[in-house]
């Protein structure tokens, strides 16, 4: 039903702006509604050959979906993204992975445990579906939840950090093929729940990061074989991302409203031992993710709404000093939960 704008002229001015002000909220909603749904409509166009690297999101009740990494189109920076993982009600999507469909992925949770998982375990499927709960492959323990997942191939150790900032290091050979399900790496009861696993060179510093955005670099080969504490964390804040990185490497930072940057870090202080208090990396208060990038690499983030964008890193300024980021996504009533990174040249 269509309707005329009725005259206005003896509305007080005051009244007058408000309505106003209420039709340009209007037209705004209605224009971004129209430009998501053409985004969200439009055929999935391939961004690179076909090729048997898949993208993996799980969610944080552990469901799981796998989908080849060439139906995800690349999009500019800022785009909405396309709908991926469906979750029920309440379970968000929490992690994302990359790895080729004939490998495995490593499976960490909250409590230090370790589990290998072949890849075609999980049914390919289209871009927009439902998961399979991994959880049922494995012997989870009450309150046990997945925090991290990575290429099972993906290093020569494994970088292990907590809450409360306490970090140790695994050699690979200790997460291959004859890792036993569920064996533990870490003692809760030393730092804290276990948050975030990278992969390193086993020569390369350590960037830890918290959700306030503050974090520390130091050499790995600072780590105490039993584990050391690698960042004094304040009251109420808590380690989330860890990444290896050398004098040379940009990390590409992200808060939950979907602003990152890459921080150079050549501008970030190379501490002389680890243990000591955070510096501030990135300006926010809710950060999700850091990961080690090349201007080559594509990266691929995931929102509480299921929706996934992919692009290219080059188009995120890198910055030496303290900056609150540039938009990468384009949200509204939603938030951003994961991050990770595609070498495209790895294939």
């Amino acid at each position: 039903m269509n309707f005329e704008r009725p005259d206005l002229t003896d509305v007080d001015p005051e009244v007058l702006a408000y309505i106003e002000a209420l039709e340009m909220e209007l037209l705004q909603a209605q224009a971004e509604k129209q430009a998501q749904t053409t985004v969200e409509e439009k055929p999935l166009e391939s961004s690179e050959p076909p090729t048997t690297m898949n993208v993996i999101s799980i969610s944080r009740n552990g469901f799981a979906k796998r989908t080849p990494r060439h139906f995800y189109s690349r999009q500019r920076r800022s785009g909405m993204g396309v709908f991926d993982l469906e979750t029920a009600e309440g379970d968000l999507p929490a992690l994302l992975v990359v790895a080729d469909e004939e490998a495995a992925i490593l499976i960490f949770t909250n409590f230090g445990r370790a589990f290998r998982m072949k890849v075609d375990v999980l049914s390919e499927a289209p871009v927009r579906a439902r998961g399979q709960n991994i959880k049922t492959l494995f012997t989870f323990r009450p309150h046990e939840r997945i925090i991290a997942a990575l290429p099972a191939d993906g290093g020569k150790v494994a970088a292990l950090a907590s809450q409360r900032g306490w970090v140790r290091t695994v050699d690979a050979s200790r997460l291959g093929s004859s890792l036993i399900p569920g064996m533990s790496f870490y003692d809760v009861q030393q730092g804290g729940q276990m948050t975030a696993v990278c992969w390193t060179s086993g020569n390369d510093d350590l960037f830890m990061v918290t959700r306030q955005g503050k974090a520390i670099r130091f050499a790995e080969r600072q780590v105490h074989k039993s584990g050391s504490l690698g960042l004094r964390v304040d009251m109420g804040d808590e380690v989330v991302a860890i990444t290896a990185v050398t004098e040379e490497s940009g990390v590409f930072l992200l808060s939950n409203d979907g602003k990152g940057t890459i921080r150079d870090m050549s501008g970030f202080r190379l501490n002389k031992a680890p243990g000591a208090g955070g510096k501030v990396a990135m300006k926010t208060d809710k950060l999700v993710g850091a990961v080690t990038v090349q201007a080559e690499d594509d990266l691929f983030m995931i929102s509480e709404l299921g929706k996934l964008i992919r692009f290219n890193a080059e188009e995120v300024p890198v910055k030496e000093g303290v900056v609150q980021g540039v938009n990468c996504m384009s949200l509204r009533n939603d938030e951003v939960t994961a991050v990770c990174r595609a070498v495209l040249n790895e294939d």
